[in-house]
């Protein structure tokens, strides 16, 4: 007596309840409810893949050759202040958020030189978690960094004047990029097809350890040819992000590995679709790993969508030009907390914003 159907009902193993939340398993004559918990998931959609992660098309000039003079790289820093390389004037400027006029916060304007407060053709610049400020001092054949807001550099990398393959030694050093932990310093030596990594503690003629690429130019994968950008953020991916400049492609790389692997562009061979590219220069890489080059043989800026080869033109025609359209050779690009895009528009010698649809 006081016996329910549920308690004492004979049912056959694994029989599953009517209401659908549990499962009964019963042998000799042994009843167990197991309760089954129903687990929701949710999946992120990379806005790549939709319409609306788009940029107007018409750029808005935020700073002019009148104060500008070939302008080869951008930084945006997690304030929304924007640094930009001034090749021509041998300067960095800074531009505040909002500002409309920029300061110089290294080299001197209009005066190339050797000394430890001067730049020679400035290429790239990056910044670590403290703002200090490096720099690649592409005639001077060095990285200079400057602390604490110093307008006087210390050589962090590289010989002043000195251009060879030596692993102390660096020639044409283009871009550059600091790992998340400011660790090391990772730097494009565009001459010797190689990159090379140094510890942000070296000073000048410490040797670098090649992590990509190897003396010779080529496009094969275990070459570089003539790297110019590069993108490494290893919170997001192992890979380093590399762009050939000769080789009018992009690889990725794992730091150290004799080989890496070929993800846009055509090896070797220039071009204008979807799919190729001509003397590829800068790269950033979002949170969902889309990819972003600064496509400067064709006056674009192409966006490919993660772990696909065909790429989305973003800004620029494809034709060189001064309108708010177009762009003329394309060096440097950035993004800003709202994802507007900054582009080195190094031909006219701007910088052009792309607000974010």
């Amino acid at each position: 007596s006081g016996c329910t159907p549920r308690q004492c009902s004979s049912y056959p193993p694994n029989y599953a309840s009517t209401s659908g939340w549990e499962v009964w398993a019963i042998t000799s004559g042994t009843l167990t409810t197991i309760a089954t918990t129903t687990i929701t998931s949710t999946t992120t959609i990379n806005p790549c893949t939709l319409s609306t992660y788009r940029w107007n098309t018409a750029g808005i000039t935020v700073l002019s050759s009148s104060q500008m003079n070939y302008i080869t790289d951008l930084y945006m820093d997690s304030n929304d202040t924007l640094y930009i390389v001034d090749s021509g004037n041998n300067v960095v400027w800074k531009l505040l958020k909002n500002a409309a006029t920029a300061t110089v916060v290294a080299g001197q304007s209009g005066s190339g030189g050797s000394s430890a407060s001067q730049l020679n053709s400035p290429q790239s610049l990056y910044l670590d978690s403290t703002s200090n400020i490096y720099v690649s001092d592409y005639l001077n054949a060095r990285i200079q960094k400057y602390v604490n807001g110093s307008t006087v550099g210390i050589t962090s990398a590289g010989v002043t004047g000195t251009s060879d393959s030596a692993l102390n030694h660096l020639n044409v050093p283009r871009g550059l990029v600091i790992d998340s932990t400011d660790t090391y310093v990772y730097i494009a030596d565009y001459n010797n097809n190689r990159i090379l990594r140094f510890p942000t503690t070296s000073t000048t003629g410490t040797n670098g350890v090649v992590v990509a690429g190897s003396s010779t130019a080529g496009d094969t994968v275990t070459q570089l040819n003539y790297p110019w950008g590069i993108h490494y953020l290893p919170t997001l991916s192992s890979y380093l992000y590399i762009t050939n400049y000769a080789g009018h492609s992009v690889m990725r790389w794992i730091p150290g590995n004799s080989s890496g692997e070929f993800i846009a562009g055509t090896p070797g061979t220039p071009g204008s679709t979807a799919t190729t590219l001509s003397n590829p220069v800068a790269i950033k890489l979002d949170s969902y790993l889309n990819m972003f080059v600064a496509d400067y043989g064709n006056h674009r800026v192409q966006m490919f969508c993660q772990n696909n080869q065909t790429a989305i033109t973003v800004a620029g025609t494809g034709s060189s030009g001064s309108s708010a359209t177009q762009l003329n050779n394309p060096k440097g690009i950035a993004f800003d907390s709202l994802m507007n895009l900054y582009v080195a528009d190094s031909g006219n010698s701007r910088v052009q914003k792309f607000l974010k649809l």
